[in-house]
């Protein structure tokens, strides 16, 4: 075995949706070690394009669970050949792709338990190991039947939010088991245990199905978000009686230690046989504990525009509602975490910066800067794609809000749109922000900024404005990569902490590599929160003309 370095080290894997990704860590957080393994570009035997495969039913996409396995053995080798002091990783945990399940076999236990070290995973895994080879991913959209069967069951979408922390998804895993109960039963009745990718990855290093845990068990439709204990009514929707055992134990909360590493680890790689797993949780959860704490709001400005907020523990539960996620937080089981997602993110913003700033940033933030905070009373609403919120709408819809009541117009100046579209974006969201908090919640301490528009300058302080709160930066690209090795870390440092701590007591409350870069001002922010009863109206109107067409 290679000697230990002086210090530990903490292993985050991140497997999404087109590559499988290491980060090492150090115990002051620095990253000391990153390499990948692009699916398409390093595994193109499997025939996937940017990591899924389409079809063949309508809206179908999966991904090669055997994928995925090569992918690991490829990306362990490329870690040897850069010197990855194996022996000096102390914790491993991750990420994976939200909602995507994988399927064992009844060989599964035995294969995963006798793996042996002169042999690869692959070798040794597939086909056996497995009951479906092709594994469900997020992008999948061919269970629109089930999620109607699923709402009906619990008593409609708002029952089943209210339940689950979100209203029935056609990738959310509950459906798609409820699918491959129904339209493959075969299979199913072959099926073991079922897990998420999340938790696929840390049965390889314990040799034996890890338990799911709380925050990606929240993608389901199948947990209690706020008891965090699987329900029967929903296994029984989705899976029949047959569920419960498939699904496997109670989900559990990261940090924990689900046990050592397999020998396999230990005698082909060189890991110390101390090494502890702990639980992957999902890509989201990962990103907000690598970059925010309870009380932040994270706000991803990428091609969908998505907004994740921190629910400290409070004396009432969040409020909830159909158009948004709640998940339970992954390091604290009395706090959660609400998601809004928007389709229509940065492709509607370029959409505005080509057609009315000559496909030009600096011009696009010059019309901006040049219009007045509230844009002269104009609002506009931009959606080249069907919306998630509000659901189904599609077109552009302007107004003039400087009168008693909002009045549809035809179109805006030229020089308006680019101040219109950022405002209506983020006023869509604040409109929301206190619907979800519970009562009497603390006020928000600072929004992180992630995603390609958060090195926008102009975008940074219209936000930190808007949001009236301090806007953060990270210098970190691979949030969810480090915040499975920050999981990693607490799961150590809870050990040998008898077990005791929080996961703010061992950062600090502070995030690595954060750097403020934009301040709210305090009367410009006054006049958006005056702008969002007269937003909420416009919406209203834009989501009314929409249904009757």
């Amino acid at each position: 075995m290679a000697e230990t370095s002086s210090q530990p080290l903490f292993l985050g894997l991140d497997l999404s949706t087109q590559q499988l990704k290491a980060v090492v860590i150090t115990q002051d957080l620095d990253i000391v070690h990153e390499s990948a393994v692009n699916f398409a570009r390093d595994l193109p035997q499997y025939g996937t394009e940017n990591g899924a495969i389409k079809g063949p039913d309508e809206g179908e996409v999966t991904s090669p669970v055997e994928m995925w396995v090569d992918a690991m053995d490829l990306l362990l080798a490329r870690m040897k050949e850069a010197s990855v002091d194996f022996a000096a990783i102390v914790a491993v945990s991750g990420a994976g792709q939200q909602h995507g399940s994988v399927f064992w076999s009844k060989d599964a236990e035995s294969r995963l338990s006798s793996l042996d070290p002169s042999r690869t995973l692959l070798e040794q895994l597939s086909p056996t190991a497995f009951s479906l080879m092709n594994s469900p991913i997020w992008q999948d959209s061919s269970t629109t039947k089930q999620c109607l069967e699923l709402e009906e069951s619990i008593g409609g979408p708002q029952a089943l939010a209210d339940l689950t922390g979100s209203r029935a998804y056609e990738r959310f895993t509950g459906t798609q088991i409820a699918k491959i109960h129904q339209t493959k039963p075969e299979v199913y009745a072959a099926t073991s245990r079922i897990s998420l990718v999340s938790s696929f990855i840390p049965s390889l290093f314990l040799g034996s199905v890890a338990p799911i845990e709380v925050s990606d068990a929240s993608g389901m439709n199948l947990m209690n978000v706020l008891t965090c204990k699987w329900d029967d009514r929903l296994l029984e929707a989705c899976g029949g009686s047959a569920l419960r055992s498939k699904i496997g134990p109670e989900p559990v909360s990261g940090g924990s230690n689900l046990g050592k590493v397999h020998k396999w680890w230990v005698e082909r790689w060189g890991f110390q046989p101390d090494c502890i797993v702990a639980p992957f949780t999902g890509d989201n959860p990962a990103t907000v504990v690598s970059l925010s704490a309870p009380g932040d709001a994270l706000l991803s400005l990428g091609t969908s525009t998505t907004f994740l907020l921190s629910i400290p523990p409070a004396d009432t539960p969040p409020k909830r509602f159909t158009t948004s996620h709640l998940l339970s937080h992954p390091t604290n089981l009395d706090a959660q975490i609400a998601m809004l997602c928007y389709k229509n993110g940065a492709l509607a913003r370029e959409q505005i910066r080509d057609r009315y700033a000559d496909n030009d940033w600096g011009k696009f933030n010059t019309l901006l800067e040049q219009a007045p905070v509230g844009n002269n009373g104009l609002l506009g609403f931009y959606f080249p794609l069907p919306e998630i919120i509000p659901p189904g709408v599609v077109g552009e819809f302007f107004y003039n809000v400087d009168g008693a009541t909002p009045a549809l117009v035809e179109s805006l100046p030229d020089n308006a749109h680019p101040r219109a579209i950022l405002e209506s974006q983020f006023l869509s969201i604040l409109s929301r922000v206190e619907a979800i908090l519970p009562e009497h919640a603390p006020h928000l301490k600072r929004l992180v900024l992630t995603g390609g528009s958060s090195a926008n300058q102009t975008i940074r302080q219209l936000a930190a404005d808007l949001f009236g709160m301090k806007a953060y930066v990270s210098a970190t690209k691979e949030a969810a990569g480090l915040g499975g090795a920050m999981l990693a870390k607490y799961a150590w440092w809870k050990q040998i902490n008898g077990g005791k701590g929080t996961f703010e007591a061992m950062t600090g409350g502070e995030m690595p590599g954060m750097t403020c870069v934009a301040e709210p001002r305090d009367e410009v922010t006054q006049i958006y929160e005056g702008l969002v009863s007269v937003y909420r109206l416009c919406e209203e109107d834009v989501v009314s003309r929409s249904q009757k067409k």
